[in-house]
């Protein structure tokens, strides 16, 4: 793996130079090492898939070959990637730069810096000298990094070699309206402080579903930098149009910007003695009176107006008509209806046509498995779903898209549903783009996943597929990868490397009939042609897995081969029952929708991705969502995983998720389940494991955070809260962990959890929490003896001030009973805790045994007594020096 780093906060030259290097260097990944400046965030909101990146979460260093490191010499700018220089698998490191005066404390192989206005500049050249041919978005990102460093080519810094880059770019396709967005201008004390006065003093008007800015700006002098003003206005304030206008002596300046498509400000200032260009005009007004210059500037604002161009609304691109049932429609007449024309939901409305509900396939079937079929979906129905009318506008609809989170609204008019808008459509809109387009490019990109796979993957893991593939064939079977395996496939850019430690597959077919063994044969296959794989078996429909370790071929891996199958719940949080059914089904049951992707791997279909509950939308859409109303009652450890998901992929809960994670939560189920203590054992382990693959990960934080933030935490104890005092302790707590266990000797996972469960107040819940949770036999003693420690600490630790005697208290207790207490002592204990740890307990007598030795003191039990003594006045700054050490010594002790 090849990758590319920018520094922490990286800006457009940093971004720039990385694209325009993966482009050389054409296998490369580009990863930000922390983050990115407010506005390159925001490009890459938007064209993040453009570009090859990585998260720094989903690099294993064992696996890199090399590394670029664009605009800094500095490891310290780099963060934790900063530790990948020490991989013995290295080949390169390269450095580019441009600033000068810098020393390099990279161990760089090579090392590249020339003194120009932007890093951007030098790469292009390179480009340039190649031949190699960009697309527009590449080279708009390059050209805003040397656009942003050289302050658009103003700063003193700048070359005419920047220039001739910048000329180059926009051959390449540079696009400029993007650039003027995004480039942030430098300003002065000055410009900062008539920024910051615009910002109080500008209002709006909405016209046509575009907001237009209007600014009178009085200065006693001509200022210059005005044009940084008006642009920065537009984008902290989203505003789509802006006129500025500056009165200074007997003059006055009007500065005009628009970002709306069709409209041509030059038109508008010409007739006026301005000019300028569509989106950038200017004029200025030589001894106008001020009721002169407003009516000038009514007359700009009508004539940018009447340039509007039409709003596009909620009627020109929804979809219509709607498939709907009545209220009264059965669940079994749904479910066919759905299987009919293959929707994953239906839209229910009376006999008047009026919106009352929606219902999805996963209700339906449930309804149905616990007899219900005859019964009416309106008992099962999500009501009062959010709708908009055909007349709202583009932006209306973003707005409530954002504000909900709801991926799709209803169209509705006089109460009747005429037809619906999904995000799918508004993005269509806001990048100017067809539906037909985005469907054939999602087309393309189902064909290509087989070919993608094959080069993300290492051969011999491709070679083993080809032979279950080729077995799978054979046999008459069909055999899928399944879950977060093409998950990750999908969301990988196409020449990445795909870092699968583990592949799940599913068979789906018979075996004499029976499907049940057919999991079981294709790996007992399998392992003939390759006996350094272990095989296990287990459950009830034979599911094996393969695993390898260590194998010079294979490394480390895993692969699951299952019988495709459905499942059920008889109560909550009970372990399923499982039925062998059809790959449909085995997709069904699982969690949520990004995780029931299937991709074929044998013919005769090869390459065909199932996807029957929109898990390619959300994917696109960077959405958890979860595949049925009770997912979250029949099983609670999805809910941790959703969390889990979420952060780890960046992606949000979708809204209607959220909902029903919160019903699960307040439905008390889980409390009802932990007093009848039915399926407690099987649970608490399942919750725990779930739980521990995020607390041991670098993103716990976030994780525990909006678990948190959910109330999920009462799923482990009904008692466990996370307030802001247990929230801030957790955190601090972890810190002092990187810090004092730097070679992890301990579990962290394990001593965050314990920190979570010693919060709880009630000692019986605390420890019945802990037991429950199979937490190993120190946790819990610790758990046990909790409140009587916490006690003891507040008591004796109040009073105590002297740093010696704060060390004497505290060195009686192990450092993890420390670390757990701290949120259940006061704030004034808490930082006398703090700073024995991090301090007190760190430190280092003045004085040793051969010390003493040397004074002409004799080896024997006062050698203790004497160096602590040492040790304890150094901790009250009674002495701060070997000599003053000896000398305290010499007066205390007298020489035996």
């Amino acid at each position: 793996m090849d990758l590319i780093l920018c520094h922490q906060t990286a800006d457009f030259d940093a971004l720039g130079a990385a694209v325009g290097l993966s482009c050389l260097k054409k296998s490369s990944h580009i990863v930000l090492t922390g983050g990115s400046h407010p506005t390159v965030k925001k490009f890459l909101a938007l064209f993040q898939e453009e570009f090859s990146l990585r998260e720094m979460r989903t690099i294993s260093p064992e696996a890199i070959n090399s590394l670029t490191i664009v605009d800094t010499q500095k490891k310290d700018r780099l963060g934790k990637a900063s530790q990948w220089f020490n991989q013995e698998q290295l080949k390169s490191i390269e450095v580019y730069d441009h600033h000068a005066g810098v020393d390099c404390d990279i161990p760089a192989t090579l090392l590249v810096n020339e003194p120009l206005g932007a890093l951007t500049t030098l790469i292009t050249e390179m480009l340039e000298q190649e031949q190699i041919k960009l697309n527009p978005s590449q080279a708009t990102v390059m050209a805003l990094g040397i656009h942003v460093d050289t302050g658009s080519l103003t700063f003193a810094t700048s070359t005419p070699r920047d220039a001739k880059a910048l000329a180059w770019l926009m051959e390449q396709g540079a696009n400029l309206n993007l650039i003027c967005q995004y480039v942030t201008p430098a300003f002065s004390n000055q410009q900062q402080q008539l920024l910051s006065k615009a910002l109080d003093s500008t209002t709006f008007d909405e016209v046509g579903g575009y907001q237009i800015a209007l600014l009178l700006l009085p200065t006693e002098h001509f200022v210059e930098g005005l044009s940084g003003i008006a642009e920065s206005l537009m984008e902290i304030t989203y505003a789509d149009a802006l006129f500025l206008v500056n009165q200074y002596e007997n003059h006055h300046t009007i500065i005009g910007r628009s970002h709306i498509v069709q409209t041509n400000l030059n038109l508008l200032f010409s007739p006026l003695g301005g000019g300028g260009h569509a989106q950038a005009a200017s004029v200025n007004l030589l001894n106008q009176q001020n009721s002169q210059v407003e009516e000038i500037l009514n007359q700009l604002k009508q004539g940018l107006i009447d340039q509007l161009p039409p709003l596009i609304l909620a009627k020109d691109i929804m979809s219509s008509p709607v498939r709907t049932v009545r209220p009264q429609t059965t669940i079994e007449q749904a479910q066919h209806i759905l299987l009919r024309y293959g929707h994953s939901g239906l839209c229910v409305v009376d006999e008047n046509n009026q919106l009352v509900g929606v219902i999805s396939r996963r209700n339906l079937d449930l309804a149905s498995h616990h007899g219900f079929t005859h019964s009416p979906v309106k008992g099962y129905m999500l009501c009062q779903p959010k709708t908009i009318s055909p007349q709202s506008t583009l932006a209306e609809i973003e707005n409530l898209m954002i504000r909900y989170d709801i991926g799709r609204f209803p169209v509705v008019e006089n109460q009747k549903l005429v037809g619906i808008v999904s995000r799918k459509d508004l993005i269509a809109q806001v990048l100017a783009k067809q539906q037909k387009q985005q469907k054939k490019a999602e087309v393309l990109l189902v064909s290509c996943l087989l070919k993608d796979l094959q080069k993300q993957i290492s051969p011999n893991i491709w070679s083993f597929l080809l032979d279950a593939a080729s077995i799978a064939s054979q046999k008459g079977w069909n055999l899928y990868l399944v879950g977060g395996g093409v998950r990750d496939l999908i969301l990988s850019s196409p020449n990445s490397q795909l870092d699968l430690q583990d592949i799940d597959l599913v068979v789906d077919g018979m075996v004499q009939g029976q499907s049940i063994g057919a999991a079981l044969e294709l790996a007992t296959l399998l392992e003939v042609k390759y006996p350094t794989l272990r095989k296990s078996v287990y459950g009830t429909f034979q599911a094996t897995s393969l695993t390898w370790d260590n194998d010079s071929q294979f490394g480390s891996f895993y692969v699951d081969i299952a019988t495709s199958r459905t499942e059920f719940y008889l109560y909550p949080a009970a372990n399923p029952e499982v039925e062998v059914s059809s790959i449909r089904e085995d997709l069904y049951r699982r969690d949520f929708t990004i995780n029931a992707l299937a991709l074929q791997l044998n013919q005769p279909k090869a390459g065909e991705l199932l996807d029957f509950f929109a898990g390619l939308e959300d994917i696109s859409h960077r959405l958890v969502r979860v595949l049925h109303a009770n997912s979250f009652i029949e099983d609670p450890t999805r809910i941790f995983r959703a969390v889990r998901f979420a952060v780890k992929l960046n992606f949000k809960i979708e809204a209607q998720t959220k909902i029903y994670i919160q019903y699960a939560i307040e439905s008390g189920v889980y409390r009802d389940l932990r007093k009848s203590k039915q399926a407690i054992p099987s649970l608490t382990t399942r919750l725990k494991e779930e739980f521990k693959l995020s607390l041991e990960a670098p993103y716990w934080a976030k994780v525990v955070k909006m678990l948190g933030d959910l109330n999920a935490l009462t799923c482990i104890s009904e008692n466990l809260n996370l307030d802001s005092k247990l929230w801030w302790n957790l955190r601090y707590s972890s810190r002092l962990l990187k810090v004092l266990d730097l070679q992890k000797t301990l579990p962290h996972w394990l001593i965050r959890l314990e920190i979570l469960l010693g919060s709880i107040a009630d000692e019986a819940e605390k420890i019945f929490s802990a037991n429950s949770l199979v937490l190993p036999k120190d946790s819990i003693n610790r758990m046990e003896n909790m409140n009587k420690t916490v006690l003891l600490v507040q008591d004796r630790l109040a009073f105590l001030n002297a740093p010696s005697a704060i060390y004497q208290f505290l060195n009686r207790f192990k450092f993890v009973e420390l670390l757990i207490l701290l949120p259940q002592v006061s704030k004034s204990n808490r930082r006398k805790i703090w700073i024995y740890l991090i301090n007190y307990s760190k430190r280092k007598s003045l004085l040793s045994g051969e010390d003493l030795k040397e004074l002409g003191y004799r080896p024997g039990p006062r050698f203790k007594k004497i160096l602590e003594q040492v040790f304890l006045a150094a901790l009250d700054d009674q002495i701060h020096s070997k000599n003053e050490a000896i000398q305290l010594v010499k007066e205390k002790f007298a020489i035996d």
